[in-house]
């Protein structure tokens, strides 16, 4: 497989405006936006009671009659691996801290499955499983929808990092492309059409599934994957969605959490612990290519500290 654009850098950065003086998250974004801290059990995280949202706490003590429904998403865990030294390195983006989902937070390119996905996976060429294998991976009825995760995957991916995993294309083609995708100007099945480009399904493994805890006002149900990029690939980002992307090692990354220093999400965490693992992308692929992906849905409960979230 070979991306459309070429590299990613270690350090690309985008200027970001800074957050407006006066400007506070909505009762409900604040509960998505509290730091989930590290605690000595990797499956158990902490919102600190300094920082628990009011909504939260009383979701928790007043559950609603029913959990919010969790909204199909995808995200896609972009991995280099180089030779001197040996090492694997995983893209990392900052979200701004004026986000109103996770601000601040270091996390993989993605997003949510939208319903120009689910038409993208009945008329894009793919290069790599059919949907009927992705349903069968992925434990879905429904090969289209199954396929829409993959195809929402590799948009996200394309939106916010400039990197098309899809066969051929040249740069300059692949960006004026880009452009008139985020400008709302064509679908991803169009430009795809256009460029005539199969998409490198292919080059993504499944390697994790998560739903967001039931008290939760945000809720997604995200299917996770992992691809490999070359080396000398260009990650570009867009706007101010994101603020800053980072290459950095799984446990380089995983250090700078339990420093305090580098925020992460539960589920980026926990992938970044597993990937961590493994001295070469090879021996990745082997151990997880077949690998059962169970559900993860993580549990919160209060505590004199604030509110653990844990799983397993």
């Amino acid at each position: 497989m070979r991306a459309a654009t070429a590299s990613l850098r270690a350090e690309p950065r985008a200027t970001v405006p800074a957050d407006p003086p006066n400007t506070l998250p909505l009762p409900d974004e604040a509960a998505a936006a509290a730091p989930r801290l590290a605690t000595s059990h990797p499956g158990r995280y902490l919102i600190s009671a300094a920082h628990l949202p009011p909504p939260l706490l009383e979701r928790l003590e007043n559950p609603p009659h029913s959990a919010v429904s969790p909204r199909p998403a995808a995200t896609v865990v972009l991995l280099r691996e180089h030779d001197a030294p040996p090492r694997v390195e995983a893209l990392l983006l900052r979200r701004p801290g004026r986000s109103r989902f996770a601000a601040g937070a270091w996390v993989f390119p993605g997003g949510v499955v939208d319903a120009a996905d689910a038409a993208a996976a009945l008329a894009v060429a793919a290069a790599g499983p059919p949907p009927e294998a992705w349903a069968a991976r992925l434990d879905l009825a429904e090969p289209g929808a199954a396929f829409a995760f993959v195809v929402a995957a590799i948009r996200e991916v394309w939106e916010e990092t400039g990197i098309l995993l899809a066969e051929g294309g040249t740069a300059a083609t692949c960006d004026a492309a880009r452009a008139a995708l985020l400008a709302g100007e064509r679908s991803f099945a169009q430009v795809l059409g256009e460029l005539g480009l199969p998409l490198a399904t292919g080059a993504l493994l499944y390697a994790a599934h998560w739903i967001t805890p039931e008290p939760e006002p945000r809720r997604y149900d995200t299917r996770f994957f992992l691809a490999r990029v070359p080396p000398d690939a260009v990650c570009r980002l867009h706007g101010d969605e994101l603020a800053e992307a980072r290459w950095l090692a799984p446990a380089d990354a995983l250090a700078a959490y339990h420093a305090g220093r580098l925020p992460l999400l539960p589920p980026t965490a926990d992938t970044l612990r597993r990937i961590a693992g493994f001295a070469s992308l090879d021996a990745l692929w082997h151990a997880l290519r077949d690998q059962p992906v169970p559900t993860i849905l993580p549990r919160m409960r209060r505590t004199p500290e604030g509110v653990v979230v844990e799983y397993g």
